[in-house]
């Protein structure tokens, strides 16, 4: 059975991200990793509809980064800055085919234009064929895309067994 929870990414402790992400309608955290460079993540199982990236930006008064996944076959992506600039994506597109998601909805040019003023936002060097590479690549798992995206946005995922509880 794959992951149907998702991951949110912030400037911010991992003690602030759990708090934040509980007041803005985040549920069943089950997990949290310390990134390096003041980046945290959070694993959750649901989080609330339409905007969370964004309502968990002013939370948190940093760039946010959320990814929803579809079975772990799939992720959703959602980008928020504090300023209000948005993006979205979707991670694993030929997956995304076969659950007949239509992914024109999902331009990958839009995506990486937003993905570059994220990083930019956020102070971060990013990696355009990377994120590219991230946006257009396809792996067994989602979670591994969303890694990928991580790196590229120039955020150091965390490396296994370093997540927290």
């Amino acid at each position: 059975m794959g992951n149907w929870g998702g991951t949110a990414v912030a400037h911010a402790t991992v003690a602030e991200l759990r708090e934040f992400a509980a007041g803005t309608g985040f549920t069943g955290v089950d997990g949290d990793a310390d990134l390096g460079g003041g980046w945290s993540a959070l694993y959750y199982a649901d989080q609330p509809d339409g905007g969370a990236a964004a309502a968990l930006a002013r939370r948190t008064w940093a760039p946010v980064l959320t990814v929803v996944y579809l079975d772990g076959d799939v992720g959703f992506v959602e980008g928020a800055t504090v300023a209000g600039g948005q993006w979205k994506a979707l991670l694993n597109r030929d997956m995304a085919e076969d659950y007949e998601i239509p992914v024109e909805r999902f331009p990958v040019e839009a995506a990486l234009a937003g993905a570059l003023d994220w990083a930019a936002a956020a102070g971060l060097t990013a990696d355009p064929d990377g994120i590219r590479g991230a946006l257009t690549g396809s792996e067994a798992f989602a979670e591994d895309l969303t890694d990928r995206l991580l790196g590229a946005l120039g955020i150091n995922p965390a490396a296994p067994g370093e997540e927290g509880a």
